[in-house]
């Protein structure tokens, strides 16, 4: 657990080594010995925020710092602080703090300060993670696809809402129809992610041929730890993934690999405290 705690805090002091330069999220990933795609998860969940949001924060919480204790111009402070000019600083500085930059200074200006995060894990073992271990053979998916940004946490608005409109035409009943393996009936499923973006599909298990507007995902064979969610979504799924990063991995002696990443969807009421539903997880074992 040290040395993957380790690995992560690595990572934070690089981003925090470059607030005043190019931060490459790439870099950042591998001193976490992961993909970038990878990092942003789990940042954002054992965070609560998203990885740009908690850098563009950092930022301004320095920005507000030197204007405050140093005679500094506002353009050079924005142009440290990487925006391309003062007035799209004054503008997510306001947004920040309320304020404009040049009104710091003034009595009783009240500025937001966050603090630079440090992840420390503490297992309690209050509640049990049900989960087991699977290996899965190749298999094949269909489903409609949207390329889904990560900055600023926009995958958790995008998604539900392609979930919404894919219900509400039709496209999902007429992919349900294609089914022909019960047990990946419904999936969400993230794939070929990258620092930027990465791939969902709401899919199904199925040997049919596409429809118009469908895609396919060839999943190929892999390890899988399968992780049991019971409760209304999405807080169910979303306290799970939180449960996995900041427990299940520091200690498991496994690693998440680039493989897709699934969500199991039963065909009860996901409203009900007794809906269940899945996360599937690619991991490989450390040497």
């Amino acid at each position: 657990m040290e040395h993957w705690l380790c690995k992560m805090n690595e990572a934070l002091q690089y981003i925090e080594d470059n607030l005043t330069g190019e931060i490459i999220v790439e870099e950042a990933a591998k001193r976490a010995l992961c993909s970038s795609f990878n990092f942003q998860r789990m940042f954002s969940y054992m965070a609560d925020v998203s990885l740009g949001d908690y850098i563009r924060r950092r930022r301004l919480t320095m920005a507000a710092m030197e204007l405050l204790t140093a005679d500094t111009r506002v353009i050079d402070v924005a142009l440290k602080y990487g925006y391309e000019s003062p007035v799209s600083f004054a503008r997510a500085f306001y947004a920040m703090h309320g304020m404009n930059p040049s009104e710091v200074k003034r009595p009783g200006a009240k500025i937001k300060s966050y603090s630079r995060i440090s992840f420390e894990i503490t297992i309690k073992g209050v509640e049990a993670m049900n989960y087991y271990v699977k290996e899965l053979d190749e298999f094949r998916l269909i489903g409609y696809k949207e390329r889904i940004p990560l900055a600023n946490g926009e995958n958790f608005k995008r998604i539900p809402d392609m979930w919404d409109r894919i219900s509400e035409d039709g496209r999902y009943d007429t992919l349900m129809e294609r089914n022909d393996n019960l047990k990946l009936a419904c999936l969400g499923v993230c794939a070929n992610g990258n620092d930027k973006e990465f791939d969902y599909y709401i899919a199904t298990g199925s040997d049919h041929p596409l429809l118009e507007g469908m895609e396919e995902l060839i999943v190929s064979p892999a390890t899988y730890v399968i992780f049991e969610c019971v409760g209304k979504m999405p807080e169910a799924q979303q306290k799970v993934w939180k449960r996995i990063f900041t427990e299940f991995f520091p200690t498991s002696g496994y690693e998440i690999t680039d493989e897709p990443q699934m969500e199991w969807y039963s065909q009860g009421d996901p409203s009900s405290e007794e809906y269940m539903s899945q996360i599937w997880i690619p991991v490989l074992k450390k040497a």
